[in-house]
């Protein structure tokens, strides 16, 4: 089946909601994460929220960060 829409995956297929509880936003060097908690204490990077192209080249999806 073809699906010809302009509306994103996430609205039409929703993702369960336990994989948003291990998510938290924290701010990081004055930009703001979402970050995934790991086994190791470590946190790794879901999603930039930030407007800033400086932080773009910090921080990337799938990095890992130590937050304290």
């Amino acid at each position: 089946m073809i699906l010809y829409t302009i509306l994103p995956e996430e609205v039409l297929y929703p993702v369960d909601e336990t994989v948003f509880t291990k998510q938290r936003l924290v701010n990081c060097g004055g930009c703001d994460l979402v970050v995934e908690a790991t086994p190791d204490n470590e946190y790794k990077v879901v999603r930039i929220l930030s407007s800033d192209p400086q932080h773009y080249l910090q921080y990337q999806p799938g990095q890992k960060v130590i937050i304290h």
